[in-house]
């Protein structure tokens, strides 16, 4: 345990990261007990209880310290990529209904773009202007607007304008596996949140603006995996909280938007320019994922921040693209195309949530294209789904401190078997029955 080394908690964690880092150690070797550390370093084992805690809000370790911990495998979005059998229905992923989309093939026909040189550096005006009246048809300020390649990349761009590795930063337990692999990859230390149904606890955000956190990660509506939404007096409450921590970011990933079916809420301020934020959109639950775009209002400093990031990159998003999104958001019909969408997310949520209360299980989801089931044991209800013909996605991929859960994806669901689904969730957190021999 040489590579162990330091005073303090941070010194601690710096020290086991640097070694996991440069391959000194490799995932899933057993680190050093707390207690033999503690012994040679000759420090409180409370201070290498709280730097093995840290590395595991990092990723970097799994286990408990205490009872031992290892080197985790380095993070990677195909850890949540299970390959799913043929003969099981898939619950498990994040997709839209396809049959909810707008059809693209009448727009591709018609899109009489003519094609630019380097010079297209600036964001299409009608799209900007059209996003523009649809942040304020919900009350939301849009004085600036960015365009860029999707949610994540909107995510990625506004840490990266004000964060630097090794900042705190405060996010949703459970929350976005993709943000929060996001956010160690960037090298940034998370600070998990609490939530309920109304979305982040006032007392999680205080504590963790009190413990120095530089920027908030939020989902105002649909929450990954959850469902949960802000309401009015939840976003009242919070913005309060934020508006005495004027150096502080707020981030708000508002993924699903027109279809997540609840009024939008935000925590950005009354007065643009009274701290640090955005709120990003993308159309893909709307309009289709493959479009990779994504709208983002915010403060002058950080949209600004944004573009010269994008300038020094991709230099823009494709204006094909963007005048292809233009036409199809503002084509007739397509308004009732998202509502419909809307609704029919809606109906087969509450209908699958009913169905289990009448199971007597309990299911969260007020918005948005998943419902959240909290279990005992995750793994054994997920296998349990699947020798039952249906594919779930475990909890664990989401959760930094939250307790077990398992998401259960709606948009894949035909209407009439919300009462199956409900009845073979059921019967997979049962306790097994105990085999003496």
């Amino acid at each position: 345990m040489h590579f162990v080394t330091g005073r303090s908690a941070a010194e601690i964690a710096a020290s086991v990261e640097r070694a996991i880092r440069s391959g000194q150690v490799s995932p899933g070797e057993q680190l050093p007990s707390v207690r033999d550390v503690a012994e040679r370093l000759g420090v409180n084992r409370n201070t290498v209880t709280a730097a093995y805690a840290r590395l595991r809000e990092a990723g970097l370790v799994t286990g408990n310290g205490r009872q031992g911990s290892r080197v985790a495998a380095p993070p990677s979005v195909e850890i949540y990529r299970s390959e799913i059998p043929a003969d099981v229905r898939d619950l498990a992923s994040g997709n839209v209904d396809a049959s909810l989309l707008p059809d693209l093939a009448p727009f591709l026909a018609r899109l009489d773009l003519p094609p630019g040189g380097y010079e297209m550096v600036e964001d299409d005006p009608e799209l900007v202007a059209h996003a523009q009246r649809v942040f304020r048809a919900d009350g939301l300020q849009a004085g600036r607007i960015a365009i860029v390649s999707g949610a994540m990349d909107g995510l990625e761009r506004a840490l990266r304008a004000h964060l630097r590795p090794g900042d705190p930063i405060a996010i949703e337990d459970p929350g976005y596996v993709s943000a929060l692999l996001l956010v160690r990859s960037l090298g940034l230390r998370p600070m998990p949140m609490a939530l309920d149904e109304d979305g982040v606890l006032p007392e999680a955000l205080d504590a963790a603006l009190a413990a120095g956190v530089r920027a908030v990660v939020t989902t105002p509506r649909a929450q990954n995996p959850t469902g949960a939404c802000l309401g009015a007096e939840r976003a009242a409450r919070l913005r309060a909280l934020l508006d005495r921590h004027p150096e502080v970011l707020v981030i708000e990933d508002d993924h699903a938007s027109a279809v997540s079916g609840v009024p939008a809420q935000t925590l950005a301020p009354a007065r643009m320019a009274a701290r640090p934020w955005t709120v990003i959109r993308s159309v893909s639950k709307f309009l289709g994922p493959d479009l990779r775009l994504a709208i983002v209002a915010g403060d002058p400093m950080t949209i600004a921040r944004m573009q010269d990031q994008q300038a020094l990159g991709p230099r823009w998003v494709s204006h094909i693209i963007q005048r292809l999104v233009l036409r199809l958001w503002t084509a007739p019909g397509t308004d009732q195309v998202i509502e419909r969408a809307a609704r029919s997310y809606g109906a087969r949520r509450e209908a699958l949530a009913a169905r289990l209360a009448d199971h007597g299980v309990i299911a969260l989801g007020r918005s948005g294209l998943h419902v959240w089931v909290p279990v005992q044991r995750e793994a054994e209800v997920v296998q349990g789904m699947l020798a039952r013909g249906w594919s779930i996605q475990a909890g664990e991929i989401f959760r930094l401190r939250s307790g077990p859960g398992v998401r259960v994806g709606i948009a894949s669901l035909h209407p009439g078997e919300e009462e199956t689904v409900a009845r073979a969730l059921a019967d997979s957190m049962r306790p097994g029955r105990l085999l003496y021999t």
